[in-house]
């Protein structure tokens, strides 16, 4: 059973930085794709990055050059948020595929983290 548990999150004002931490209970060795979404209120769930074992990684264009996710360990995947926006204010979903690459599956999903920045 695969599940995947979240942490991180909180308030910060504009141009402030958080970071989201997610574990995973299972990894398998080059073929784990790990993802954060997100979904605003009165908004549709948006992708936001994604790693794979490999560490190629994908961001939204916009979180490009303000977000980083990267592996801390081989269940552990950071989301380093800098320069946060208002628009940032979402809740932040964790998500994982065992694939060789990020197919964008994600059948596997965390229970979710608020992060909320204000103006």
């Amino acid at each position: 059973q695969v599940r995947l548990v979240e942490s991180g999150g909180g308030s910060v004002q504009a141009g402030g930085s958080l970071s989201l931490s997610c574990v995973n209970s299972r990894y398998i060795a080059g073929s784990t794709c790990m993802g954060w979404f997100r979904l605003a209120q009165a908004k549709e769930r948006e992708f936001v990055a994604s790693i794979d074992s490999s560490g190629r990684t994908s961001y939204a264009d916009s979180v490009k050059g303000r977000f980083t996710i990267s592996w801390y360990n081989t269940n552990t995947v950071y989301l380093q948020m800098n320069s946060l926006k208002p628009e940032d204010t979402a809740m932040y979903y964790c998500a994982a595929e065992y694939n060789s690459f990020c197919s964008g599956t994600y059948p596997y999903w965390g229970q979710g983290i608020q992060v909320a920045v204000s103006s």
